[in-house]
């Protein structure tokens, strides 16, 4: 059986899928169809529970381990995914860090993995992208509402975002006549691990209150948006940045 006789659904990968965010974009993903690649650095076993949560559910998905801020990794991972599920139609870039630290008090290794990971890694497998997604497809990059808010220890943060945001813009220039949209999400405050973590339970109240919907954005609620990004009727959405966060910011 060739490949293309074995590969029929169209393919998401998700980068940073393992839990959070990301967990919830592969899940949505999945219910929409799509067969996902879990991509994951480090935790092996939580993406092996995401994928179990989405073959649960009567989807399709594989784990792929790689560090996206390193070329190879990258290469090697889209290269497993056209074997197993084929090639990639949807590209999300969920993968990240987030150091709360002054800009004075930030170490030259919290400042260079910030940088790889979410720069580098949002840089990589974009140009891997552009050879090996397919026509038609749609890249969702990851920005953050705190951007615009530039509030004390996201210095190098929000740095790293404003990056992103540019080579979004850039990028859905240079995709033209491949039908490939290119376009980025950015979240406000979501109640994930790595927003709650260090923080007292005054202080998430006191941040929730502050959207004029008085709660935290979920998970559920970002993926949501990715959904309609990577559907058919985020189709006309385009270099645009989508700022999801309750009318915070």
């Amino acid at each position: 059986m060739n490949t293309q006789a074995k590969h029929t659904a169209r393919v998401a990968l998700v980068t940073g899928a393992s839990r959070g965010i990301g967990a919830a974009v592969a899940k949505r993903l999945a219910a929409d169809g799509f067969a996902v690649a879990v991509n994951y650095a480090g935790n092996e076993a939580a993406a092996n529970a995401t994928v179990a949560a989405i073959e649960a559910a009567g989807g399709r998905a594989i784990a792929v381990r790689a560090d996206v801020a390193k070329v190879d990794d990258v290469k090697a991972m889209f290269a497993a995914i056209e074997e197993k599920l084929g090639r990639v139609d949807i590209l999300v870039n969920n993968a990240g860090i987030l150091p709360y630290v002054t800009i004075a008090e930030t170490t030259d290794e919290q400042f260079e993995r910030t940088m790889a990971i979410n720069v580098t890694g949002t840089f990589n497998t974009m140009r891997e992208a552009a050879t090996r997604l397919n026509d038609g497809g749609r890249i969702v990059n990851f920005s953050t509402s705190v951007l615009h808010m530039a509030p004390p220890t996201y210095g190098v943060y929000v740095a790293t975002k404003g990056a992103v945001e540019a080579l979004t813009r850039v990028f859905a220039k240079e995709l033209r006549g491949r039908g490939i949209t290119c376009n980025a999400v950015a979240p406000g405050p979501v109640a994930t691990e790595l927003f709650l973590n260090g923080k007292s339970d005054e202080l998430i109240q006191q941040i929730a209150q502050s959207a004029p919907l008085e709660r935290l954005g979920q998970p559920d609620d970002i993926a949501g948006v990715v959904s309609f990004l990577a559907g058919p009727d985020g189709g006309w959405v385009n270099g645009q940045i989508l700022r999801a966060n309750g009318g915070m910011a």
